[in-house]
């Protein structure tokens, strides 16, 4: 058993803060050479960069529904390893996850996985004493959930700050740690996805210098260090059995390029470690700016972004979409999902009606539409790849606000999407050209790294033929 310092960063919905405090709290620890491991609940690739950044290591993902439970509490310790003191932030509300019916996936879920005492923010611009309604709700409406105390967000004045916590701390009893008052200097830019990645540019480290000198200003973390102490031990990750890919061992070491760009930086860390585990080297490229592949790979990973942002410079890199075009026709093996499916179409259209050309694997072309599909997916492989076997069940997510049209109709989908609460009818999703696997849902190697164990053996079966 180990001693682990930790805090789950709650709301009771989304847009109350989270992210903001989570990546000043990450950023003013570290200011006193406190070594934070940060996470994040759910699915999402955007808040995890900025917490990457306020953290000097790796922000990952905790989704105990795309991931199975069992292995949330193995992952936790094994990415907290060598840590001071682990934050994580949580997703929506509290309590909002997979089901209306039930918290699998939610903030709540995980705080309870792990034994992490929770501290809410409340954004109470709009509100005073209702606060402490709140408060006694989220405290009370599941007794295996430790709310340990409150931050309130975007307060009016000392006096509202005063007001509100005396609510607070009168009828629920519920610490106040501090408040951070209005400040549209800690504002971060959104689009249609969320917040704009740390990766594209920005002035993202004066805004980490700005939240963290507020959050030391404003809050007392004597007191969040002391609430982050109550956490009771929780197992090393020694002691637990975490699911781990076969590596490969004999013959050469695979080489995986993977797109690692503003325009393709949707990557959940799990993923890329879990394939070196197995035994690659994987070489991050631009494909906006890179030339030509890099030499010697066996695989290409064409993870999701924005490539609608800069479909003109996507576009504008004609050696490189023929090189991919030419890799895809003499087999080599490329897993892409959601951004990268749409680098892989005939034609970007983004929003305006622009169209853009791309590489041109996968027929017909990536349209940008106002309508965002959303949701967890239960996916079925329909035939065997070098990736999956025909019926082979997974989970995965979708995220995204373009459609791929005009897909030839003898094209094989990936997958089928199983009926579920968040899919009302099954439908084919993706396609398979050669040995192109293309979606639009997102997997997370975590709930099968045997996944992370084809991928490697398949760029390797590809190098020794080439």
């Amino acid at each position: 058993m180990i001693t682990l310092p930790r805090l789950l960063i709650a709301a009771p919905m989304s847009g109350s803060g989270k992210t903001t405090l989570m990546a000043g709290l990450c950023a003013a620890w570290r200011s006193q050479g406190r070594h934070v491991a940060p996470f994040k609940v759910g699915p999402d690739y955007i808040d995890p960069s900025y917490h990457t950044l306020a953290a000097g290591r790796p922000c990952i993902n905790l989704d105990s529904w795309l991931v199975p439970p069992a292995t949330i509490t193995s992952l936790f310790a094994r990415h907290s390893a060598g840590a001071d003191l682990a934050l994580i932030e949580g997703v929506m509300g509290l309590f909002d996850g997979y089901s209306g019916r039930a918290d699998t996936g939610s903030s709540a879920h995980i705080a309870r996985l792990t034994a992490t005492p929770v501290v809410i923010v409340l954004d109470v611009r709009a509100q005073a004493r209702t606060a402490a309604a709140l408060v006694h709700g989220l405290r009370t409406f599941d007794p295996t959930i430790t709310v340990v105390g409150v931050i309130l967000n975007r307060v009016g004045s000392a006096k509202h700050h005063a007001m509100v916590a005396d609510a607070i701390h009168t009828t629920t009893g519920v610490p106040v740690f501090g408040a951070l008052h209005r400040d549209d200097e800690l504002h971060l830019p959104e689009r249609h996805l969320g917040l704009v990645p740390t990766s594209e540019p920005g002035r993202w480290q004066a805004w980490l210098a700005q939240a963290q000198a507020r959050v030391i200003e404003q809050l007392d973390l004597d007191a969040l260090w002391g609430a982050a102490c109550t956490a009771p031990p929780l197992p090393s990750a020694a002691e637990l059995l975490s699911p781990t890919p076969v590596p490969i061992t004999a013959g050469p070491r695979p080489r995986i390029a993977v797109a690692d760009d503003a325009a393709f930086s949707f990557h959940y860390h799990d993923n890329l470690a879990l394939l070196r585990e197995a035994g690659a080297e994987l070489v991050p490229f631009s494909p906006m700016d890179a030339p030509s592949l890099p030499p010697a790979i066996g695989a290409l990973y064409l993870s999701g972004g924005f490539p609608e942002i800069y479909a003109e410079q996507l576009a504008a890199n004609h050696t490189l979409c023929a090189a991919i075009r030419t890799a895809a026709a003499q087999g080599l093996p490329i897993y892409a999902e959601c951004g990268g499916l749409m680098y892989l179409t005939e034609t970007l259209i983004d929003g305006e009606g622009q169209a853009y050309p791309m590489v041109g694997v996968l027929h017909g072309h990536s349209r940008m539409t106002p309508r965002l599909t959303l949701g967890y997916r239960t996916v079925q492989a329909t035939t065997d790849t070098w990736l999956l076997a025909a019926g082979e069940t997974l989970r995965g997510h979708e995220f995204h606000y373009s459609q791929w049209e005009h897909a030839s109709d003898a094209l094989t989908p990936a997958y089928t999407v199983l009926a579920d609460e968040w899919c009302t009818t099954a439908r084919p999703e993706g396609g398979i050209v050669g040995n192109v696997v293309a979606s639009y849902v997102h997997l997370h190697f975590g709930a099968c790294p045997e996944l992370a164990t084809r991928f490697v053996r398949a760029a390797q079966e590809y190098q020794c033929t080439t």
